[in-house]
């Protein structure tokens, strides 16, 4: 695991070469069929070298939650091992991949009509105002919450109103489903070289057609602002569809799909460094997957 665009498919695959192995991904994007521009999937070339599980395999309108993830992915990976292959989880989904290790805390599911109360006093008061509430409640969980982030905002208050408990509560109670024993990966770069490689892979995704991409998503479901959530919440999807409807030119999307993604890195390794099973390696330059390649290979052949 890490950020995105670190490295963290090829030091896979050259390590699932070597020892035999499949690689389940723990990518909420990379799941989607029709987005594998605009998601970084893994190329052609690169599904053909190792056997990839949750590449491309849901349609956008249909909606998977990190429950339904976690349920389907250990089925993949029990067949996995009983093949005799080694599954490696690769992904920075980190909610993907607490409900894969750990499960899930049964919070109860949405109720419309308070959900509908929470939005219209966001929509009264802010953002900003709204976060220092939840912060009264659950300050733990307020500190996770971005100035952008009202599904999470509006979720906290929905369980913390109709359970009594704030979501971080309801966090701290879950179950660990000991199904495994995994050993983590965490792949790191100085932040100037991520921020660079971050800046080359949008170029390259809209050089390699994410605009045509985001133009036939918009062909099947009947226009742009018909696309659904799981396309235009994702990592800089909106800001091609504001250049393709005119609204900005390429260079102002380019900018801000490198800036948003940035902070999206920063958000990860933020949510990945609170976990100490996590072990991490650091490392730079061109052959920094061969390295982390060989640092996975010798971690699973020291643990068995």
């Amino acid at each position: 695991m890490g950020a995105t665009a670190i490295g963290k498919t090829e030091a896979a695959l050259i390590a699932a070469e070597r020892l035999d192995g499949e690689i389940v991904s723990a990518d909420s994007r990379q799941i989607y069929c029709r987005m594998s521009v605009g998601s970084g999937a893994p190329s052609r070339d690169e599904l053909q070298r190792v056997k990839h599980h949750f590449i491309g395999s849901v349609e956008p309108d249909t909606r998977l939650s990190a429950g339904e993830y976690a349920r389907m992915a250990r089925e993949i990976i029990d067949r996995i091992v009983k093949r005799g292959k080694k599954p490696f989880v690769v992904g920075g989904s980190g909610l993907y991949i607490r409900a894969l290790i750990d499960g899930l805390a049964p919070i109860p599911p949405s109720d419309s009509e308070v959900r509908a109360d929470i939005e219209h006093r966001i929509d009264n008061n802010g953002m900003d105002y709204t976060i220092e509430e939840l912060r009264k409640v659950d300050p733990e969980y307020a500190g996770k919450v971005g100035q952008r982030d009202r599904k999470r905002l509006v979720r906290a208050f929905e369980v913390w109103e109709t359970t009594g408990k704030s979501i971080s509560e309801w966090h701290r109670e879950q179950k660990k489903q000991q199904w495994c024993k995994p050993l983590f990966f965490g792949l790191n770069r100085p932040r100037p070289e991520l921020h660079e490689l971050i800046a080359r892979r949008v170029s390259t995704m809209i050089d390699s057609g994410w605009i045509d991409e985001v133009s036939t998503l918009g062909e099947k479901y009947r226009g742009l602002d018909n696309l659904p959530p799981t396309v235009t919440e994702a990592l800089g999807y909106k800001d091609i569809i504001a250049f393709i409807k005119g609204e900005i030119d390429l260079d102002t999307a380019r900018e801000r799909i490198i800036i948003s993604t940035r902070q999206f890195a920063k958000r990860q390794l933020t949510w990945f460094r609170a976990d100490d099973r996590i072990e991490w390696m650091e490392e730079s330059g061109v052959e920094a997957c061969f390295k982390w390649a060989e640092w996975i290979v010798k971690g699973i052949e020291n643990s068995q």
